[in-house]
């Protein structure tokens, strides 16, 4: 309602921010948001300042999809809870790269997406404990999700069904069962273990690259298999163009994390990311066509 308060992060990818603005569109409920280090660390000390009785919610991504910050998550959920605030995980870059527990973290929501997983597009999971789904109305009507159904009033089902109206999505929920399969098999520890390596090893390869500056958080440890960079004097979406001829595929642009671009004082980075099927040559690969890129810009521009 009017005059609560929701609290997110600067580093939110836009589908766990619009939502809040229009629902506080709507109420009248007060956005607050936590800002983060220069490192791309979040900034716990100010949390803990802006937590007050009026702060309703609490929405957090586990893990920046940009910076590959892994946040700390339980420690912001103890917080929270301590305020009487409700938690939502936005769990996309986390769930697919370690091992998440909704209990042992005792978060009230957490969401992820199956194609960050190894899954198809279109299909997700939203978790939430027993009680507040009993407590929440339906937010779509049709078949599925009802009990009974009476002229005037319809009684609906138990949760989660109450929530899954109308026909599902029967070949993407397939498919992504079979990618909870897939990884479960690969094991998320040695995943995990993995992507470390990974990380180590591509920020001593990228650091010898004159003119290139990183975002985020330089210690493995801190952080997920994502690197985001800019190249001096060259525009991201030339970097990502010029490394897909030399068959490296990158991402160029804001991510769907605007907020984020402007408190880093860019207008877009270059984004690397890594998962099981990578490998070191594939970081070698990636140098050396970021070398090749700044050749031929710099051969451009004479």
């Amino acid at each position: 309602r009017e005059g609560d308060e929701i609290v997110l992060t600067v580093m939110e990818h836009h589908s766990n921010l619009v939502p809040w603005q229009l629902l506080a569109q709507r109420t009248g409920a007060v956005l607050r948001f936590l800002e983060i280090t220069d490192e791309g660390l979040l900034d716990f000390t100010q949390f803990r300042d802006v937590l007050t009785e009026k702060t309703k919610l609490v929405a957090m991504g586990h893990v920046s999809n940009v910076l590959g910050t892994i946040n700390p998550i339980q420690s912001v959920i103890e917080a929270a809870h301590a305020v009487g605030a409700k938690v939502v995980v936005d769990a996309a870059q986390s769930v697919p790269h370690f091992h998440v527990d909704v209990q042992q973290l005792d978060c009230d929501f957490l969401a992820f997406s199956g194609h960050k997983m190894c899954g198809p597009t279109g299909i997700g999971v939203l978790y939430g404990k027993l009680e507040l789904l009993e407590e929440m109305p339906p937010f779509l009507g049709g078949g599925s999700m009802i009990r009974s159904v009476e002229r005037d009033v319809s009684s609906y089902a138990e949760p989660p069904a109450k929530f899954e109206a109308g026909t599902p999505s029967i070949a993407e929920a397939i498919g992504l069962g079979y990618a909870v399969d897939y990884i479960t098999e690969a094991n998320l520890a040695a995943i995990h273990v993995h992507e470390q390596e990974l990380l180590k090893y591509t920020h001593q390869r990228l650091k010898e690259i004159e003119g290139i500056t990183l975002y985020g958080p330089s210690a493995p440890h801190q952080k997920m298999g994502v690197i985001s960079f800019n190249l001096e004097g060259i525009h991201p979406h030339d970097i990502a163009g010029i490394l897909d001829t030399h068959g490296v595929a990158v991402r160029a642009g804001h991510h769907c994390a605007q907020p984020l671009m402007k408190r880093l004082d860019v207008i877009a980075t270059v984004r690397a990311s890594f998962y099981l099927y990578n490998t070191l040559e594939d970081v070698d690969r990636l140098c050396e066509g970021l070398r090749r890129t700044q050749k031929l810009m710099i051969r451009r521009k004479q």
